[in-house]
């Protein structure tokens, strides 16, 4: 009995450890007040304010296209990938995954450097091609990382017998592979917006100058100011949401599709 109490004890402290400060933020989005923890009433004027801010209209633009435009380049490369190694002999295949591991751990400060000087190197001029590849880079591992364990469930066999039926490779991995690992590739998927959507430091780096994005509005403004507008409050809240139904979306698919099987 204690230990039950304990535990969901222990569990309620931990989700409020996570979810009070995003509650607070959504709160204080539906109020006109300039400082948090003073309610002046509610109201929907920062979100009447936020719609009609262009420069932040147009980082929310800029953020969402090359979140979505990364992540289905590095979904696409990732699961390719990710079955090629499978594939792979047991050392190279260990050899591998041990080397894709090293980008999640590597500093990202690491990473955006030695793109940068990768692209000055071969005299690339930074555009939204660099900013991608930034950001395809960034998210191909942790694609990889979450479709490898829903190969290793699958039965390896599956692919070979597929062969000796007479399909083509690329039609065993549309009709064969891709039906057991869809869920991997969903989550690898969401993972990789949500990263692309996060991320600050790949998008300084590698970014021309006048694209703006949502991380780099909010550090400029706030490098100018001192402090954040409070039409901010109403637009982090948009983007959580946004994400919210984005992976509720993607978990009732999956179990759709784990119930027909």
């Amino acid at each position: 009995m204690v230990k039950k109490i304990f535990a969901k004890g222990y569990v309620t402290l931990i989700l409020c450890l996570m979810y009070a400060p995003i509650f607070v933020l959504i709160a204080f989005s539906f109020t006109e007040a300039t400082l948090i923890g003073k309610w002046s009433g509610f109201s929907l004027e920062l979100y009447t304010k936020l719609f009609q801010n262009e420069q932040i209209m147009t980082a929310l633009k800029n953020t969402i296209l090359i979140a979505l435009a990364s992540a289905v380049v590095s979904t696409m490369l990732g699961t390719l990938g990710a079955v090629g190694v499978y594939y792979c002999r047991k050392r190279f295949r260990k050899g591998m995954e041990f080397i894709g591991q090293i980008p999640i751990l590597n500093p990202e400060i690491v990473t955006a450097l030695s793109l940068t000087i990768l692209f000055v190197f071969l005299g690339i001029k930074f555009n939204f091609v660099t900013l991608l590849i930034g950001h395809v880079v960034l998210t191909i591992p942790f694609v990889v990382l979450s479709i490898t364990p829903k190969l290793k469930q699958m039965d390896p066999n599956v692919y070979e017998a597929a062969l000796d039926l007479g399909a083509k490779p690329s039609m065993a991995l549309r009709k064969v592979i891709l039906p057991e690992i869809i869920p991997g590739v969903l989550s690898g998927f969401v993972l990789a917006i949500t990263l692309s959507l996060d991320d600050y430091i790949i998008t300084a780096f590698t970014r021309n100058n006048s694209f703006q994005t949502i991380s780099t509005y909010v550090y400029g403004i706030t490098a100018k100011k001192g402090a954040l507008p409070p039409t901010l409050r109403a637009l982090t809240t948009i983007i959580f949401l946004f994400t919210l139904v984005l992976l509720i979306f993607i978990n009732i698919r999956s179990k759709k599709k784990e119930v027909k099987r």
